[in-house]
């Protein structure tokens, strides 16, 4: 105010709002625009009486950055800069933090003074410094017995082979005996993987639907609590298509603007999502994280690096096509003020905009609805650890960092730290809010999407069922049993389901090596047994859709018939890539048949004028 840079009406406003944020004065300032950066940096250097860093121009000295550790210079948004006689200047974006933050510095740095710089600039010149121990850090942050980058593809060949001759050899002295032993694992399978979705649905609709109806609206306000600082990673690769019309979407969610960060993680050589939001004006409490170049490059790869450039206390995902309900953030934040410390993670519903594309997407749609309205609600009750879903989730910061983030070698991350978090003590609840998204809706996409998840699922058991007992001692065996139906039993159902299909040959007259030989009781067993998990599925389903926004889909239910075997396509692929390249990582494209798109992408604050569209002028100023 004594520079003439903030109006006392504006002050009035940021510090009655402060009341009730978890934040800064200066990021509600910045937020609503209430002041300049350049001026309100030029404001904390004269109020703490100290000077302004400029670090494009003299860079830090990297010998005193990993003197502490580029971790810890970004998980504190400090630099050391460089010594001066006998003491050494740090930059620090937070100065209010650094007298605390003096009594973790090395003593050989002698006396330590105070400067200045934008968190921005900090950042970018500690990982234009640091990226490849940054990059390092983000692939191993995860314990090595927790995670499967020690994956040995030449082991898990040497038991697949094994496998195949033990089974050879069964088919040699008897084929009935090796078609009779298969034939069993599959029914087995079967009754269980049917068995757990009618106890679920039956325990989700016995103690009610729980709507948003009945549930108390969120409010902005608490008289007891603040509310608190909000991370959402948004990791892009690849989309034209859907860049521009997700920062329209991420647009309308309603939560405090100086309370939410949006990070736009995209890699560093995806010059194509680069351009695409280069020519989009971001808002301020939107931002690019620019991944480097590593090892490996998956989407928790991209994940762990971002998580240290958040600044919030909950942690959120969401993918590239997205469409969240615009009170999600705020139903979050009430859930974790009202669950205790062992609540760490809150996992959203999901829903397709694009169901009416085609058979395709009504199908997905269907089996979406059935899991996520249905089945995981009655799996959470039934007091199972529950598989993640790769977006909408939210965790609290401290026990995602407690756990190392990510597997970045796990191609279904989430359905691992959903686990993961099983074992360390924590709990996942679901939360009544729906995130649409795009329902991949072409039939080699969609194989090719499926079999990555189901290969990850494959390399999630075989990784914590590397010690057993372990296992069984961290989870109990409630949540034993149910991680065994739940991945062990999801697997053998794709993979085994064409041997099931070959029954279709004794109703019509086909050849079959069980002709003759099984008696006419477990034939009838089989049968009745087949039609009772075909009708249960097509009951969970028509159940799932009897919402008056897909109603329209129950018609379309007892086609799923054909809908499945898709999977078992999917699955010959994936095991095959578990040998073959475990950490690749098939890209899914988004965006064809983005049926909520509304108006060209100048909306989103691009200027138009005769020769084109060019992206809007960027105040610049140099500290």
């Amino acid at each position: 105010m004594e520079m003439g840079a903030l109006s006392p009406d504006h002050l009035t406003i940021a510090t009655t709002l402060q009341k009730k944020r978890d934040v800064r004065l200066g990021d509600i300032l910045l937020a609503h625009g209430f002041v300049r950066k350049a001026d309100l940096y030029a404001a904390l250097a004269r109020q703490f009486n100290c000077a302004i860093a400029d670090l494009r121009r003299q860079p830090p000295d990297a010998r005193l950055i990993d003197d502490v550790g580029a971790d810890f210079c970004i998980r504190n948004r400090v630099v050391p800069w460089k010594q001066v006689g006998a003491g050494t200047v740090i930059i620090c974006s937070r100065p209010d933090e650094f007298t605390t933050l003096q009594h973790e510095f090395p003593a050989h740095w002698g006396r330590t003074f105070l400067a200045i710089a934008p968190e921005e600039d900090i950042l970018d010149r500690l990982v234009a410094m640091r990226h490849r121990t940054l990059t390092q850090r983000a692939e191993n942050r995860v314990a090595g017995h927790e995670s499967c980058r020690g994956w040995n593809s030449k082991n898990v060949l040497r038991y697949a082979l094994t496998l195949i001759l033990g089974l050879s050899a069964l088919f040699f002295y008897s084929t009935l005996a090796g078609f009779s032993l298969l034939v069993g694992w599959a029914v087995f399978t079967l009754v269980m993987n049917t068995g757990l979705k009618v106890i679920a649905s039956y325990l989700y609709w016995k103690e009610g639907r729980k709507t948003s109806i009945d549930a108390p609206p969120p409010t902005q306000e608490n008289e007891t609590a603040r509310l608190p600082m909000v991370s959402i990673m948004v990791p892009l690769y690849k989309e034209r298509e859907i860049a521009g019309r997700l920062v329209k979407r991420l647009e309308s969610i309603d939560y405090p603007r100086e309370l939410l960060e949006i990070c736009l993680v995209v890699e560093e050589d995806d010059i194509l999502t680069q351009n695409t939001l280069g020519r989009v004006r971001l808002p301020r409490w939107m931002r690019q994280v620019i991944v480097p170049r590593g090892i490996v490059k998956t989407k928790p790869r991209a994940l762990n690096f971002a998580l240290d450039f958040c600044r919030g206390s909950i942690i959120g995902v969401y993918d590239a096509e997205d469409a969240p309900a615009a009170d999600q953030i705020l139903k979050i934040t009430q859930r974790f003020a009202e669950r205790g410390p062992d609540v760490a993670c809150l996992q959203g519903k999901l829903d397709f905009y694009n169901a009416r594309t085609n058979w395709l997407s009504r199908c997905f749609t269907v089996e979406y609805a059935s899991w996520w309205r249905l089945i995981l609600p009655g799996i959470e009750k039934m007091g199972f650890a529950i598989p993640l879903g790769g977006t909408t989730l939210f965790f609290r910061r401290h026990a995602l960092e407690e756990l190392g983030g990510w597997d970045a070698h796990n191609v279904t991350e989430d359905a691992d730290l959903g686990m993961r978090l099983a074992r360390h003590g924590y709990r996942t609840e679901l939360v009544d809010t729906v995130t649409e998204e795009e329902a991949n809706c072409r039939a080699w996409p969609w194989i090719k999407q499926r079999s990555r998840w189901i290969k990850g699922y494959a390399m999630t058991y075989g990784v914590h069922m590397r010690q057993p007992r372990q296992l069984l001692a961290d989870l109990g065996w409630r949540k034993f049993i149910g991680f065994q139906i739940l991945f062990l039993g999801s697997l053998s159902g794709v993979l085994l389901a064409p041997l099931l299909w070959t029954f279709w040959a004794f109703p019509l007259g086909l050849p079959h090596p069980l002709r003759g030989v099984m008696p006419d009781g477990l034939l009838i067993l089989l049968g009745t047994t087949f039609v009772a998990a075909e009708l249960l599925t097509i009951t969970i389903g028509i159940q799932a859709v009897s919402g008056a926004k897909h109603r329209w889909l129950r018609v379309w239910v007892p086609t799923l018939h054909l809908y499945y075997p898709l999977a078992s396509a999917a699955a010959l692929k994936g095991f095959v890539e578990i040998v073959t390249k475990p950490f690749y990582w098939d890209k899914t494209q988004h965006g064809k048949y983005d049926t909520l798109a509304a108006g060209p992408i100048t909306t989103l604050g691009l200027k138009e004028d005769d020769g084109g569209i060019t992206p809007p002028r960027q105040t610049r100023y140099r500290v």
